[in-house]
């Protein structure tokens, strides 16, 4: 393949502009912020699952306090219609021997409800604070992953315009280019990452490897419009007075 030598040298343009991409593209795979991103959606839903958990406990307890509600209000209710019926002027006395003791009895059980209720009602009383902490703990998560997908789309945003920028750079290179160069020139760059390079004091800009006496030879003897290549990586090699040859 033939090609004039300032034609192949717009290869290096390319393959500069083509270089930029990949690294753009790199940068857009192992953007810091998509692991902080991950980790601040884990965040997130680890103290929502807190935050349900813990309400889930106070809820149970707050069904707790009414079943215990109710049962002293039975028992207030059943001690105060003994109450009534010992004091009324029309009970027996066998009547009031018997109701003594189930009003010892129901006075009993009335303290021994009200110290449970007590008891569950301290637990919902602590659980309180563990429902706003944990309610604190999930706003601070949603700020945190705010900010996280912020900073995640500026960075985006930003290797967005610099693709863009490098894609109309690229276009206008290879509207320079022969098709069946520019063909040779994306074949290599397939194979190995880099499609052209500068050979440079004898050594390949592609896998920086110094060429021998016999390759630096035949590149010495080919036509200046002679398209070459690095014998060790195949890149297209774009020769300059620089060269060494």
């Amino acid at each position: 393949m033939k090609a004039d030598p300032a034609v192949q040298r717009r290869l290096l343009d390319l393959a500069d502009v083509d270089a930029e991409l990949a690294r753009l593209a790199h940068r857009r795979r192992n953007l810091p912020e998509h692991a902080e991103l991950t980790a601040a959606e884990a965040a997130v839903r680890a103290a929502k699952d807190a935050l349900v958990e813990v309400e889930t406990r106070v809820g149970d307890l707050d069904r707790d306090i009414r079943r215990l509600e109710r049962d002293i209000e039975g028992v207030r209710a059943r001690a105060d219609r003994d109450q009534k019926i010992l004091a009324s002027s029309g009970v027996g006395a066998k009547q009031a021997v018997d109701l003594r003791p189930e009003l010892e009895t129901l006075a009993r059980r009335q303290g021994v409800l009200e110290d449970e209720e007590l008891e569950v009602m301290e637990q919902r009383e602590a659980l309180g604070m563990d429902v706003q902490h944990a309610q604190r703990t999930l706003d601070e998560a949603q700020v945190n992953l705010i900010a996280v997908t912020e900073r995640r789309d500026t960075a985006l945003a930003d290797i967005d315009a610099g693709e863009a920028g490098r894609g109309r750079a690229r276009e206008a290179v290879v509207a320079d280019l022969p098709a069946d160069l520019l063909a040779e020139y994306d074949r290599r760059r397939a194979r190995g990452g880099t499609g052209a390079a500068l050979l440079r004091e004898r050594r390949c800009g592609a896998c920086r490897l110094e060429l021998d006496r016999t390759a630096i030879a035949a590149l010495r003897a080919a036509p200046p419009d002679a398209v070459v290549h690095c014998e060790e990586c195949g890149t297209v090699l774009v020769r300059t007075p620089q060269s060494g040859l």
